[in-house]
């Protein structure tokens, strides 16, 4: 009688606990549903029938309105994307140089990057870059390529608080670059999904990047875009490569693999998009962020954002003119 009596208590107490919990869980759907569902397939999305109903009625009015501003591109602008390289021209250059370089050693080790060069003057077959140490590489690249735009956006937004100013336009920008990143990352994770030990290592990467990228923006953001501006440099290289590796036939299992959902509708791509699309638009996303930086760092920190006209209209990629303003260390 008293273990009945004590097993009615317990069920007693229990039960609007896991009723909390059961709604809770509910609203968390929802608002995962709001956020992501317009970009992902409704084939691969399970939710209830009145759930769907429900999300619909408040995406037919925020669709498309709820993700910042990024870059539309025309096949033209996709292929006119050219590796560039800025000269250095003060202290500032050399540092965020230095540490690009630094940083792109232990990345390159990490990931098992091999480059193939196409001016070898020996016989000896090199080993190539296989499709899913490709994709190894993206989504550590990309989970630590969104760090720089949110963290600057947060020291520009909290300094202007502090100092009660205005920030003149930096921080729309940086932070529609931190989203556009973590896009990048999202669609090559729909290709694959990494294990415990990976996702440990990007823990691992994002916290030592983030404390030191944050700690040094607060000394001198000359040196921060600067940075971001080479590291961009490096990712246009990367993407260009892996394109061209496509090309040549050397990874067979992209030749007729389709694009993403998430990226046909996040780049407006057609129905019939291919991988090879996906990774062009990612490369001018590259180029256009490469951009940026180096001019936000030439400009200073105190100066309004030169980019916040076009960012208001109608943004477009960098020109071949422009990407060759940047390009001043291939100049004779």
């Amino acid at each position: 009688m008293k273990n009945t009596q004590f097993l009615f208590q317990i069920h007693y107490l229990i039960s609007p606990t896991m009723k909390s919990v059961s709604q809770l869980n509910s609203m968390q759907s929802r608002s995962l549903l709001h956020t992501c569902l317009p970009l992902m397939n409704k084939k691969t999305t399970r939710i209830d029938s009145n759930e769907e109903q429900l999300h619909m009625k408040i995406d037919n009015k925020q669709s498309k309105d709820y993700m910042m501003h990024h870059e539309i591109y025309s096949e033209k602008e996709l292929n006119d994307i050219k590796i560039t390289h800025k000269k250095f021209e003060s202290w500032h250059d050399r540092v965020a140089f230095a540490a690009v370089r630094t940083m792109r050693f232990f990345f390159d080790t990490f990931t098992g990057y091999i480059h193939e060069s196409s001016t070898s003057k020996s016989d000896k077959i090199i080993k190539t870059m296989t499709e899913q140490q490709w994709l190894r590489r993206f989504i550590f690249l990309e989970s630590i390529a969104g760090v720089p735009g949110m963290v600057a956006g947060m020291s520009r937004h909290m300094k202007s608080l502090r100092t009660m100013k205005r920030d003149h336009g930096w921080i729309h920008t940086l932070l529609s670059e931190a989203e556009n990143e973590r896009m990048h990352l999202l669609t090559f994770l729909e290709l694959r999904q990494p294990g415990y030990v990976f996702r440990g290592f990007v823990l691992l990467g994002q916290g030592v990047f983030f404390n030191a990228f944050f700690l040094t923006y607060l000394l001198s953001p000359q040196i921060c875009h600067r940075f971001v501006g080479f590291l961009e440099e490096e990712a246009v290289i990367t993407y260009t490569r892996c394109i061209e590796n496509l090309d040549a036939g050397k990874l067979p299992a992209w030749r007729n693999l389709p694009a993403p959902q998430i990226a046909k509708n996040y780049w407006k791509l057609s129905n019939d998009a291919m991988i090879r699309d996906v990774l062009l638009v990612i490369r001018a996303d590259e180029a256009t962020h490469r951009q940026v930086n180096h001019k936000l760092a030439d400009v200073g920190p105190n100066a309004p954002n030169p980019f916040l006209i076009q960012t208001t209209e109608t943004q477009t990629p960098p020109s071949i003119d422009e990407q060759q303003e940047i390009d001043t260390a291939n100049k004779n």
